[in-house]
């Protein structure tokens, strides 16, 4: 039997059809007017979507790039920063911070929980040393996406540094609104465009502190890269992913047709379909079950049955690519995603994939046992579109009188 090859990992995550289009665009001159344009209506999608009204600094470079660029352009060695660890990309920026010098005070949140903003405030209250916040919005290790905007309360004394690298475009973010002073993302994930562009976010309040920090840089430099994106032509100071800049559009151009409120409901609703499955096929979840959790699904293997060995499994026998956990739970953890360019019945055929793993491996699981619970909240939501609106609300005339 031949399979498909399909990806069903938290990122990078499969290309619209238009998207994919994109890249067969002749080579263009990123200099030009008309280059400009589609670069001006990137940065205005993007803040749109983050949610923000200020500057939005593009990199061609990893999400990780824009990572270290925001420790480089905002602190000083020395400085004392609080980093919340819960999860293999919470503990990368404890990592990334302590490579710079900084003095890092950490909050160690058990893998699969959610940071409580009540013990990110004591933290700061505890510490006036510290100028500055980091926290991860969607921890792609465990699917647990943090409530920014009670953590922005939680921070408001201090710069919050947002990593939403698989959150942005997925789930809902209002960074002006919620005081997120850096929001940082990449174009591979939930944006469903490929890899190689990070960008971002950055408040007036972040760009005070950048004048005061003392790290070297020049790739990353913000002053740099925001003096040529108010350059007669706007641009990037140095010669940028072209083609994926170009894939990036197309797909921001879907993204907002498609509009945030809809778009986080459906990521919403898939998390809450891929929860049902794992369970249905017996699987402890690590992925609480929060409405939030929209973008990855964690959940245990069965016991004596390793995620690695599994996971080749299924890609053997399916053709499906799932994804094993990070750390200490690499071996213990199965992760679907199940972001961007993703519906329903790319969760029933990843399910499905995963059945047969379990099958392939001799693990007990009934025939249908995770794709059945899916298509039962598939047919409820067809129930529900069907059913007439009804309302409860008094007649307007009557109001008025």
């Amino acid at each position: 039997m031949i399979y498909k090859d399909r990806l069903a990992i938290p990122g990078p995550t499969p290309l619209p059809p238009a998207v994919i289009a994109a890249a067969t665009h002749p080579m263009v001159d990123e200099r030009t007017e008309d280059f400009a344009r589609i670069f001006t209506r990137i940065i205005d999608g993007l803040r749109h979507v983050l949610g923000t009204a200020g500057d939005v600094l593009i990199f061609s470079s990893s999400t990780t790039g824009a990572f270290e660029s925001a420790v480089q352009n905002l602190f000083s060695p020395g400085e004392k920063v609080l980093v919340v660890d819960n999860g293999a990309f919470g503990r990368r920026w404890v990592e990334l911070c302590r490579a710079y010098g900084l003095e890092i005070v950490v909050l160690d949140v058990e893998w699969g929980c959610e940071p409580d903003p009540a013990a990110v405030e004591a933290c700061l209250a505890a510490d006036s040393h510290i100028v500055a916040a980091i926290v991860v919005h969607c921890e792609t290790s465990t699917g647990v996406v943090t409530d920014l905007e009670a953590l922005g309360r939680a921070t408001r004394s201090v710069l919050t540094i947002v990593d939403s690298a698989s959150g942005v475009g997925g789930c809902e973010m209002q960074a002006d609104a919620w005081g997120l002073d850096v929001v940082v993302g990449g174009s591979q994930k939930a944006l469903m465009a490929p890899p190689g562009v990070s960008f971002v976010s950055v408040s007036e309040r972040a760009w005070r502190r950048h004048a005061k920090a003392r790290h070297l840089r020049y790739y990353f430099d913000w002053t740099i890269t925001r003096d040529s994106l108010n350059d007669s032509i706007p641009r990037t100071p140095w010669t940028p992913a072209v083609g994926v800049l170009l894939q990036l559009s197309a797909a921001l151009e879907q993204v907002l047709a498609e509009g945030m409120e809809r778009r986080h409901r459906r990521h919403s609703e898939l998390g809450r379909m891929a929860r049902a499955g794992l369970r249905g096929l017996g699987l402890r979840l690590l992925t609480p079950e929060v409405a939030r959790n929209g973008i990855v699904t964690a959940a245990f293997t069965p016991p004596g049955t390793g995620a690695r060995s599994l996971v080749d499994a299924v890609v053997e026998h399916t053709g499906v690519q799932l994804a094993t956990g990070n750390g200490e739970l690499a071996d213990q953890v199965v992760r679907i995603g199940h972001c961007g360019h993703a519906d329903p019945l790319d969760l029933v055929t990843a399910l499905a994939a995963l059945e047969t793993g379990l099958a392939a491996l001799g693990a007990p699981v009934l025939p249908g046992s995770g794709v059945t619970p899916v298509v039962k909240l598939m047919a409820e939501q067809v129930d529900a579109a069907a059913r007439p609106l009804t309302s409860t609300s008094p007649n307007p005339e009557e109001s008025a009188a």
